[in-house]
């Protein structure tokens, strides 16, 4: 088809018509136009995404097992000698009527070879209306047997923490058991225990002091040093001399004002 005919024959067509026919005979065929498709391979002009960074734990020190710890033995646990005696305790017959518990005392920081005169113990303790915070009464009394407010002598606490002045470790200590006083004695420890009399029996009466506090004493309350112990008897010395008594005599005994003692501690 020449140029002229085209153009004569665009006087009687549409525009649109003229178009389609012309781009068919010049070979192109109709532009069809489809939703794109993403490409399957980026183009390589494209920086490539970075990769997702696994985050790489700091150094952890590698845990050193611990020993477990083990409990500390029990006295039960222990297994204490059949029998056990210090021998090398000496003793003296006290001073004053009263005072038996600093009579007893400086034997028993004798000892440990710490040096005190009676007297200068007695004297040092703190007076008071109640024996768990000082000793009760004149010392020089021949009143013993009675309970406070009257002439009665003075209970661990204040003891111990005298001695404890002298540079010794002394702890008073009540409610304590037969096996933790033979562990004591088996250790070489003499231990200070209060009694009532020579090993007998008397009732605890509860008392009060001027304060308000009450407090267990009992009449003829005593003080000797437990030197040591077999199956069936317990060994203590009072006023110098050695003497033993069957286990339950004791116990019946030191029971009454609690199983109170002094022990190197």
């Amino acid at each position: 088809m020449t140029i002229t005919k085209i153009s004569s024959i665009t006087k009687f067509l549409p525009v649109s018509i003229l178009l389609i026919a012309l781009l068919t005979f010049t070979g192109c065929g109709i532009v069809e136009y489809t939703t794109p498709h993403a490409p399957t391979h980026l183009s390589t002009d494209l920086p490539s995404p970075s990769p997702a960074l696994t985050p790489t734990p700091a150094n952890t020190p590698t845990p050193v097992a611990q020993p477990t710890p083990q409990p500390s033995p029990t006295i039960a646990e222990i297994v204490l000698p059949p029998s056990a005696l210090i021998t090398d305790i000496s003793g003296h017959e006290q001073i004053y009527e009263l005072g038996c518990e600093a009579s007893a005392a400086v034997d028993w920081a004798g000892y440990y070879d710490v040096l005190i005169y009676e007297s200068t113990f007695q004297f040092a303790l703190p007076l008071s209306d109640n024996p768990e915070l000082g000793f009760v009464g004149n010392v020089t009394t021949d009143g013993w047997g009675q309970i406070p407010p009257h002439a009665y002598g003075v209970h661990a606490p204040p003891v111990a923490e005298l001695l404890r002045e002298y540079g010794l470790p002394a702890q008073a200590v009540k409610g304590m058991t037969l096996e933790e006083v033979k562990a004591e004695l088996a250790e070489g420890d003499p231990i200070i225990a209060w009694v009532i009399g020579n090993m007998v029996y008397s009732s605890p009466v509860k008392i009060y002091d001027k304060e308000g506090n009450a407090v267990i004493v009992a009449p003829h309350e005593h003080v000797v040093i437990l030197t040591g112990y077999d199956e069936t008897s317990i060994t203590y010395m009072n006023n110098g001399l050695l003497f033993s008594v069957p286990t339950e005599v004791f116990l019946n005994s030191w029971g009454v004002l609690g199983n109170m003692a002094v022990i190197y501690d």
